[in-house]
């Protein structure tokens, strides 16, 4: 854009961030329980049924993109996904006593259709707003500092509105109406339009031509480790609290520690990005990550002091690895333009963007929930578990996303120098 973007344009567009952060929580972290739990199915059917519904729901996501890129309306097209994302949700946390895998299966594949469909459309846009890479952080990290408030009332909310969680989710599902409804109509009506790449012009095909970049792919690459060691203890965390920690009360504290604390520790890692780079601030999120895991591996029953302070350590990590990728990828997608590339829409970028994130998502638990099920871990067992069971519940949620965020880490100081000219 030519114009200076204000503080409150830039506020209005962050304000969608807060729903869609909302309804994710639930859909990655309590449908695992709440199907393996209240209706009863296996850890091990939930887990590769969450594999392919979640690899589904990443294929399609490039071709959303395209699809988004051609009609080049992301308002409309947001507007468009919304109402399809919250009655999907609704159903989704709502099962009936006969539903089971069937019902899961169907009203996931509603609600990420919807889903995805804005949040490809949504993250574009953002794209779309910024300048200069000063602005575009700004943009990401307003975005992504009202999804983490999102994500904190999401985690709090289940403990206030029902004592069991499945009762608790079904009144969440009737709250996020009216929240989605208001965030809406102030993003959609009070936020600019941005300057929209379609990809029309380039010489092949836009998820093509994205596929071809070879900075995209590595950013991409480097993001897909760093994914699945987040996605992991995302998907676990609900077990090791209730059956590691025996501490299933403290659930809603220690997620909301989690979020909150990458709220707070947001604007350092802007400081420290405009400081010394995007990459460094990146670098020593993952450091901290790393050794928040190690720590949490460490941990037995009653420890819930020792594993709040991991929250908060572990959430300030989160707060990097929200708001530097995305602005990074930004940065790319401007440079692109700049020097004449074959450059594909940004809808299409972001596309195979959130293609990789949700495949990180889908292996986690295509991965995780088996593996600790065949492990001989059972679901609340609480005193009468094995101890075999604990011990590779505590290896895979801590000491196996440790290992692979390392591998991520070593790549992003490899590509070192490449990602810090991209960002320049």
């Amino acid at each position: 854009m030519k114009a200076e973007i204000s503080l409150r344009q830039i506020g209005a567009y962050g304000v969608l961030g807060f729903p869609l952060a909302f309804i994710a929580l639930p859909l990655y972290v309590h449908v695992p329980q709440l199907y393996a739990d209240s209706v009863g199915l296996s850890l091990g059917l939930v887990g590769a049924l969450l594999l392919l519904i979640r690899f589904a729901d990443a294929v399609i996501d490039p071709w959303l993109g395209r699809f988004s890129d051609k009609v080049g309306n992301r308002r409309r097209l947001i507007a468009l996904a919304l109402p399809l994302m919250t009655l999907g949700l609704i159903a989704v946390l709502n099962p009936p006593q006969t539903g089971g895998a069937v019902w899961m299966v169907l009203t996931l594949m509603v609600t990420f259709i919807g889903y995805s469909l804005a949040m490809i459309n949504y993250h574009a846009w953002g794209a779309e707003l910024g300048e200069t890479p000063s602005q575009r952080i700004r943009v990401t990290a307003t975005r992504e500092s009202l999804s983490l408030c999102g994500v904190v009332v999401a985690a709090a909310l289940p403990s206030l509105l029902a004592p069991d969680a499945a009762t608790a989710l079904q009144f969440l599902s009737w709250v996020f109406v009216p929240i989605v409804i208001v965030a809406a109509l102030i993003t959609l009506l009070g936020a600019p339009i941005g300057n929209v790449f379609s990809g029309g012009a380039v010489k092949h095909a836009p998820l093509r031509a994205a596929l071809a970049d070879q900075a995209f792919r590595r950013l991409l690459l480097v993001l897909a480790f760093a994914g699945v060691a987040s996605a992991i203890p995302a998907t676990l965390v609900l077990f090791y609290i209730n059956d590691v920690l025996q501490l299933p009360e403290w659930q809603g504290l220690f997620l909301a520690i989690y979020f909150v604390c990458g709220g707070i520790a947001m604007p350092a890692w802007i400081a420290l990005a405009r400081r010394r780079g995007k990459v460094f601030a990146w670098a020593v999120s993952s450091v901290l990550a790393i050794a928040s895991f190690v720590w949490a591996f460490m941990l037995g029953r009653g420890d819930g002091v020792a594993f709040a302070v991991i929250c908060g350590l572990s959430g300030a990590a989160l707060g990097a690895e929200l708001a530097i990728p995305p602005a990074l990828l930004a940065d790319r997608l401007a440079a692109g333009r700049r020097a004449g590339g074959d450059m594909g829409g940004t809808a299409a970028y972001f596309g195979v963007w959130n293609f990789v994130s949700k495949f990180n998502l889908a292996l986690a638990a295509g991965i995780a929930l088996p593996l600790v099920g065949f492990a001989g871990y059972r679901v609340g067992a609480g005193d009468t578990a094995s101890a075999d069971g604990l011990v590779a519940l505590a290896l895979v949620y801590a000491v196996l996303p440790a290992l692979i965020k390392f591998v991520s880490l070593g790549l992003l100081l490899y590509w070192k120098n490449y990602f810090e000219e991209v960002s320049a």
